[in-house]
């Protein structure tokens, strides 16, 4: 498996000169791959669409939903039963069935809020054109990124994987990308986010 290094451009005239001047580098036109990157969730991996088979963070859904509904229930049947000189005996079921409803609700809202933490939030890969190329050591990996720097290229990652007649064999467009510290010179090619 090769370190394979790329990077996003929003023109193709952008992507034609830097695949030219990768060869030039002389990197073999077979181990360059240029493709077309549609945005994050639109990969249409499953029959129905979509990156997932199922959104991020449903799987904790149901312990915030039980949660809130518990709460709210008996939150809400505390207060009917307090009202039952009021509204009589209904007060207490009403109040136990309107404060779960609610509970449910704030339940599963603050589950989403608590698992929405952007700093533990990996980094995703941007729709564009991507240039890829296959490099067989550390010093054609430097080589590959001054180019695609110098041409322009946003969002430099790396990356390990199969460049096989130009197709990126074993990409993968859902996994976080392995972002190439930009503020680093071609020389120090160390990775960060």
């Amino acid at each position: 498996m090769a370190t394979i290094i790329a990077g996003r451009f929003d023109e193709q005239t952008d992507v034609e000169a830097t695949v030219s001047a990768l060869r030039g580098a002389g990197f073999p036109s077979d181990h360059i791959s240029t493709f077309y990157l549609a945005p994050a969730g639109q990969h249409a991996r499953y029959a129905i669409g979509g990156d997932h088979d199922k959104s991020t963070g449903a799987e904790d859904s149901a312990r915030g939903t039980a949660a809130g509904t518990t709460t709210g229930g008996l939150v809400g049947a505390a207060i009917g039963a307090i009202t039952t000189p009021l509204t009589g005996p209904i007060g207490a079921i009403t109040g136990g069935l309107v404060g779960a409803h609610v509970g449910n609700l704030v339940g599963a809202l603050g589950q989403m809020k608590d698992d929405e933490n952007p700093d533990d939030e990996p980094p995703i890969r941007h729709a564009g054109l991507m240039v890829a190329v296959s490099t067989p050591n550390a010093h054609c990996e430097e080589r590959a990124i001054a180019v695609l720097r110098d041409h322009g290229a946003q969002q430099l990652e790396s990356s390990s994987g199969h460049i096989v007649r130009g197709d990126w064999e074993d990409f993968d467009p859902s996994a976080p990308p392995q972002l190439i510290d930009a503020r680093r010179p071609p020389g120090q090619a160390g990775m960060g986010a």
